[in-house]
């Protein structure tokens, strides 16, 4: 991914890998939020992504493996979230400018 690509191009991105990872990773819902969405991102931003995922999915083993799936293939740092432990103070504004996959 080249500093210059746009959230359109992350969003193509995962949506070209959708059914893999939600199928191997258990992911119910997967959306972009933060610089990307706001259009503030710069070359060493990281691409901030929630999930929820599906019961007997929620291990720290496949959190870790679903982080560096999405790292190598958006070639760039992930910040990843799970949706139901996004804090209290910042879920609303997360939720209302989130871009789902």
């Amino acid at each position: 991914m080249t500093p210059t690509q746009q959230l359109r191009d992350v969003l193509e991105s995962l949506r070209g890998r959708k059914s893999d990872l939600f199928q191997k990773f258990g992911v119910l819902n997967l959306a972009i939020f933060g610089s990307y969405v706001k259009k503030v991102q710069k070359a060493e931003s990281d691409v901030d992504i929630f999930v929820e995922l599906k019961p007997g999915y929620k291990t720290f083993d496949n959190y870790m493996d679903l982080k560096f799936c999405l790292e190598d293939l958006l070639q760039k740092k992930i910040d990843l979230a799970i949706k139901e432990s996004i804090r209290a103070e910042l879920k609303a504004e997360v939720l209302r400018e989130a871009v789902y996959v």
